[in-house]
Order: C-alpha cells, then structure tokens, then sequence
C-alpha cells in the first residue's frame, strides 16, 4: 500500500518530537497508534465481510448452473434402475413351509404339549 522505509519513519519522529515537543509525544503516538488499531480492524472486518459475500456468491452461481444441468424434477421423475437378481424360475418347486418362518418364530409356532394331547 505505502512503502515507507526505516528513514522516512525517522524523519516523521524527528519532525512530530520537533512540532509536539517531548512532552506531549508519548500521549500523541499512544492515541496515534489507537486510531492505527481502529483503522486496521474496521478494514479488516469489511474486507471478511466482502470475502463472505464473493463466496456466497459464488455458492449460489454453483446451484443455480447445477439446477441447470440436472433439474430436480428430472431427477424424481426419471426411473431407476433396478438392481435386481434374475426373476425366480416358476417352475420350480416352493420352499417347505419351515423354510419361510423365521428361527425365533418357529419355536412359537410349535404346539404345546398340553395342546398336542388335548
């Protein structure tokens, strides 16, 4: 931004100790170095704040130019594929009925003895 070397910093502390006297020098550099303080913070924040802003921006170019491309009407309306196995041959013979029920429900599924007798 400014290129301000050691000897310019010098002849700035040579003219405000010259014009402010050695008195008041420390009060002026002190409140000097508080509005520095201020001046950076506030460019600082603004700079964040236009950053978030390019970056919003810019996440919003993205959607919109993938809205573009892949519509999500397409995307609910196209079918999809199946990923299925072959279909089971009808011919064959179906599975014994043991086969079908579950291992905790079969042992439910048995009669009592009290029911088997009676």
């Amino acid at each position: 931004m400014f290129d301000v070397g050691f000897w310019e910093l010098v002849m700035v502390g040579v003219i405000a100790l010259l014009v402010i006297g050695p008195k008041d020098l420390p009060r002026v550099a002190r409140m000097a170095g508080l509005w520095v303080g201020r001046a950076r913070r506030t460019l600082s924040s603004v700079k964040e704040e236009i950053d978030r802003e390019f970056k919003a921006q810019e996440l919003q170019d993205i959607l919109k130019k993938q809205a573009r491309s892949n519509p999500l009407e397409t995307l609910i309306e196209e079918p999809r594929p199946a990923a299925r196995s072959k279909p089971a041959d009808v011919t064959s013979t179906p599975a014994p009925v043991s086969a079908q029920v579950p291992a905790g429900a079969a042992e439910t599924a048995k009669p009592s003895a009290d029911q088997a007798a009676g």
